[in-house]
């Protein structure tokens, strides 16, 4: 395996695990079953991936190693064994997700420009991959999904994409391209959660809806 492809198998399986525990942690919340919880785990780590893979017409990433699917039963695990500490409150979640995500951007750009796509077709599979499998998770959990709320989540995903691609054209390091996307997520993720940073809520007044989309 040459090594940028070994860099970026390492980088899916850490963020396979980071999201697999999230989506067991929440489905442990909801008092799923041990299978129920590996499936929910399951979607959130390869959903995204899944869909990149299929529109850019490469193999899918998951069939090509049973890696990933072991990788979730172990987050499964590890979920059990420390069920206390990672099922009660929100920063664990919250912390994996945001390592899930930051990963799992760099992952869809990466592939994106091996597969010979634009900027802007690569910053897209970023979003996709990062955000795709959580959508996924929350209506199997039956939340509203987080990426269609006004938290800053695809908004992250998107100033990663944006800023790899502008350390690309100034910089040219891949390390740097990656670590900057990255961090550049995980850093808008944690300051959105703590300063209470929002995107607008797009509001329609009731009285303008047409008659039939009345209650």
């Amino acid at each position: 395996m040459e090594d940028s492809n070994l860099f970026i198998f390492i980088i899916e399986v850490l963020g396979t695990i980071a999201f697999a525990i999230s989506g067991i942690r929440l489905a442990a919340a909801k008092s799923f079953d041990w299978f129920g919880a590996y499936i929910v785990g399951l979607v959130t780590a390869i959903g995204g991936g899944t869909l990149r893979d299929l529109l850019l017409g490469i193999p899918v990433f998951w069939m090509q190693s049973w890696m990933y699917l072991s990788v979730t039963a172990l987050s499964l695990i590890t979920v059990i064994v420390f069920r206390k500490a990672l099922v009660k409150g929100m920063r664990t979640l919250f912390i994996f997700d945001a390592i899930g995500l930051a990963l799992f951007v760099v992952v869809g750009i990466e592939k994106s420009f091996a597969a010979g796509f634009p900027a802007w077709v690569a910053i897209a599979m970023g979003i996709i991959t990062g955000s795709f499998g959580g959508v996924i998770r929350d209506i199997l959990i039956n939340e509203e999904p987080l990426f269609f709320r006004k938290d800053i989540y695809a908004t992250a995903c998107l100033a990663g994409g944006l800023v790899y691609w502008f350390v690309m054209l100034v910089a040219g390091s891949p390390i740097l391209q990656q670590a900057s996307c990255g961090l550049t997520v995980i850093g808008l993720r944690v300051a959105a959660v703590h300063y209470h940073w929002s995107l607008p809520i797009l509001k329609v007044d009731p009285k303008d809806l047409p008659d039939e989309n009345k209650s």
